[in-house]
């Protein structure tokens, strides 16, 4: 219920809060001329009276699941106490039956289970105890039977009701969120082409400049030297490049239908990220099944790997050890990256792959989302497992190939 933090659906909120204190009020005033005296179900309905207001009236500045379960449980005294000390007010029993309701509002679904438990155990006890009473309840008394089927039948809707309502409002945020997601890439795809197509023509000029001072035999060979360092810097600009395009388009016309050896490529990456593992005393340790070949273009999996693999040695601490093992599971490669780091909350696995979301103080996050799109392309996954303080584990699967 954050929503009732905005101006319009707080005074809607409050409003209705207003006037049903006001209907309670007037239950507690009618009631106490029907009562011959003061009695304990009196002061109990007095006390109802009010603390649900106030709890109601500060429950937006206090939305917590013990605030709502004090509400919920404050509802249930509430109305079976008016069932109980006014037995000929009939109504009041079938607002005891519909008293799960009160969780739906809450849209609390751990919260509905328990009111819905609890009701059902009371209802219980409260139909046995007016099946004892003879002179009171006689709109029970007529018809026991029907008036029990009504009341499993009651519960039974009200669960129906909730667990569709619930269902469609998940499926309702998944599709938003989709939607949302495809309006960024949208917006990171015409930014990206804007900043690919600015950067690429001033690359161009300064690399044929460069070339040309190269191939000029008045520079000395140190400075020709040099010349070529620059180039192959704009080189790696070019791909940066080409990378930060493929965020927002990625490639289909790579070749996919290349064999990628997955032993070779994890002990290249492995033999490749070692010296930058030892500089922080960090090791990689490679456990790999024979027989690991998967469909892709080999250069896009090398990149997934040598991502993935940083992302876990950065994650770790000093002298960890990152564990990548690779077997065949159910005609699946399945590809393993375990690191003991910091770990991480089920909330940042869930935003991890989305644009420019990153936990390192300087990252952008393109580069995780790099490697979903390269993976969902060969229609592999990616899949975290982390734990906060323990470590993470990333588990990617590809289609298996046994072709020769």
């Amino acid at each position: 219920m954050k929503e009732l933090h905005s101006p319009v659906n707080r005074k809607t909120y409050y409003v209705s809060m207003i006037l049903m204190i006001l209907l309670m009020a007037a239950g507690l005033v009618v009631s106490t001329a029907e009562l011959q005296g003061i009695t304990i179900g009196y002061v109990i309905h007095l006390l109802c009276v009010v603390t649900i207001p106030v709890c109601l009236l500060i429950y937006p500045r206090y939305e917590t699941f013990a605030f709502r379960l004090s509400i919920i449980l404050l509802g249930f005294v509430y109305f079976y106490t008016l069932a109980l000390i006014y037995p000929q007010t009939w109504t009041t029993y079938i607002m005891i039956c519909l008293l799960p309701a009160l969780a739906i509002l809450f849209y609390d679904f751990k919260l509905f289970y328990i009111s819905l438990s609890l009701n059902t155990v009371m209802l219980v006890i409260v139909t046995t105890y007016i099946h004892k009473q003879d002179n009171v309840y006689k709109y029970i008394h007529i018809d026991l039977a029907g008036n029990l089927i009504n009341i499993i039948a009651s519960q039974l809707l009200l669960f129906l009701i909730f667990y569709l309502t619930f269902d469609r409002i998940r499926k309702q945020e998944l599709y938003l969120e989709q939607v949302q997601q495809s309006e960024r890439l949208k917006m990171i795809a015409h930014l990206t082409a804007a900043v690919a197509h600015e950067i690429r023509n001033p690359v161009t000029v300064v690399r044929g400049f460069l070339q040309l001072y190269q191939q000029n035999q008045a520079f000395d060979a140190a400075d020709r030297s040099k010349f070529a360092l620059m180039i192959d810097e704009l080189n790696t600009v070019e791909q940066v490049t080409s990378q930060f395009l493929s965020i927002a388009k990625p490639n289909r016309e790579i070749l996919v239908d290349e064999k990628v050896d997955v032993q070779e490529m994890l002990e290249g990456v492995a033999s490749l990220l070692g010296s930058y593992a030892m500089l922080s005393n960090k090791h990689i340790n490679i456990e790999i099944e024979e027989g690991c070949t998967i469909l892709m273009n080999a250069v896009e999996f090398k990149q997934v790997i040598i991502n993935l693999i940083k992302n876990a040695l950065e994650a770790s601490d000093t002298g960890a050890m990152v564990h990548v093992t690779a077997r065949l599971v159910k005609q699946k490669v399945e590809i393993k990256i375990v690191d003991q780091g910091c770990g991480m909350t089920e909330e940042e696995v869930k935003a991890l792959g989305t644009p420019f979301y990153s936990l390192k103080t300087n990252g952008t996050g393109l580069g995780l989302m790099i490697c979903f799109n390269i993976v969902e392309k060969v229609n592999g996954t990616i899949k975290y497992v982390s734990e906060k303080g323990v470590g993470t584990t990333v588990i990617l699967t590809f289609p298996v190939t046994d072709r020769i």
